[in-house]
C-alpha cells in the first residue's frame, strides 16, 4: 500500500489524499502507514481480554476523534512511534503470539484499516483479532473488515451530539455509533467467551461514565437496549482520570460514588446482565501505558 487516494475510513469522510509517511491534511493528520507507539502484552483490559497472559495490544498513534479527556492523548494527537508497513505489523503479531498473548488487540486502528487487512492477509494469528475503536468509524470501513475481525470492542461515548462536539469535536456521533455497532453485530453477533473465560468472538460495547454527565450515560444505556437489546455485552467504565489538557471544568475531577451508583442502578433497571462493571478505584493513572516504543 502506498497511498489512500480519498480517505473515507471514519465518519468524517474527509476525502483527503494520504501518502505513506507524510502528515495528511485530514482531521487525524495521519499518513497511510501507521505510527505504532507500543506493541506489547497489556494487562489492563477487561478480564476476558487480558486473562492471565495479557492482551497482545498494538497501540496506534493518531485518532479520528479529539476527546479532551483522552488518557492516551500523548499519542492520539501526534505521530509518535515507529512506522510500520504490513510486513512489519505481521511480524509484530507473530511476536505477540510467541509471548503468549490471548489475542491481537488493535487499539485506535480506524485510520489504518487497509494496512491492517494487508497484514492479516500475510499472517492470520491463531488467537482472536480485536478491533478496539471509538465508534466513529465509517460503516463502509467496518463492512470491509468482515472476515478479518473476530471481536469488536467499540466505545459508545455519547447519546447527545452536542456533547460529542463539545468534548470530542465529533458531529453526528450518536447516529454513526449506532450504525457502526449494528454492522459489527451483523458480522460477529454478541460477545462469546470460551470455557477458559476469554473472549473468542462478538461485540462488547464500552461506555466511560464522565463526571457531571450521568444523564448522557443513562441515555447511552437506553439506546443500547433499544437498538441491540438488554442482552448486549457491556463494559461500564469508571476509570475516568483528568489529564493536563482538560478545558471544561466539569471534567477536572474524577467520578463521585453517587454518580457512578446512579448509572449502575439504571443499567440494572434496564435489565442488562452481561458484561463488566468497573470499580471506582480504577480511576488511576497507573493504567495508562508508557509510550516507550516497546516492541
Amino acid at each position: 500500500m502506498e497511498i489512500i487516494e480519498k480517505c473515507s475510513l471514519c465518519a468524517r469522510k474527509c476525502g483527503v489524499r494520504r501518502l505513506e509517511t507524510e502528515e495528511s491534511d485530514g482531521f487525524c493528520k495521519m499518513p497511510s502507514l501507521p505510527k505504532i507507539a507500543r506493541c506489547d502484552l497489556h494487562f489492563y483490559e477487561e478480564p476476558n481480554i487480558s486473562g492471565e497472559n495479557g492482551s497482545g495490544a498494538v497501540f496506534f498513534s493518531g485518532c479520528v476523534m479529539k476527546c479532551e479527556y483522552c488518557q492516551n492523548y500523548e499519542i492520539s494527537r501526534t505521530c509518535t512511534g515507529r512506522t510500520a508497513d504490513s510486513k512489519a505489523l505481521a511480524e509484530m503479531m507473530k511476536n505477540l503470539v510467541l509471548k503468549g498473548a490471548h489475542n491481537i488487540n488493535f487499539v485506535s486502528p480506524a485510520p489504518y484499516v487497509p494496512l491492517i487487512k494487508e497484514a492479516l492477509t500475510l499472517y492470520r494469528p491463531p488467537v482472536p483479532v480485536i478491533f478496539n475503536c471509538s465508534g466513529y468509524e465509517s460503516t463502509e470501513s467496518i463492512k470491509s473488515l468482515e472476515g478479518f475481525v473476530d471481536v469488536y470492542l467499540p466505545d459508545f461515548k455519547y447519546a447527545f451530539d452536542d456533547l460529542a462536539v463539545k468534548y470530542s469535536l465529533a458531529p453526528h456521533y450518536t447516529e454513526n455509533a449506532i450504525s457502526v455497532i449494528a454492522e459489527m453485530y451483523r458480522q460477529v453477533g454478541n460477545a462469546q467467551n470460551g470455557e477458559d473465560g476469554l473472549i473468542k468472538k462478538g461485540v462488547m460495547i464500552r461506555h466511560l461514565v464522565l463526571p457531571e454527565n450521568v444523564e448522557n450515560s443513562k441515555k447511552v444505556l437506553w439506546l443500547i437496549k433499544e437498538n441491540f437489546s438488554e442482552n448486549a455485552f457491556l463494559s461500564l467504565m469508571a476509570q475516568y482520570t483528568p489529564n493536563p489538557i482538560i478545558i471544561h471544568k466539569e471534567l477536572s475531577r474524577t467520578l463521585t460514588e453517587e454518580e457512578y451508583e446512579e448509572v449502575c442502578d439504571y443499567m440494572l433497571s434496564l435489565g442488562f446482565q452481561n458484561g463488566f462493571v468497573q470499580e471506582l478505584e480504577s480511576a488511576d493513572k497507573i493504567y495508562t501505558p508508557s509510550w516507550d516504543l516497546t516492541d
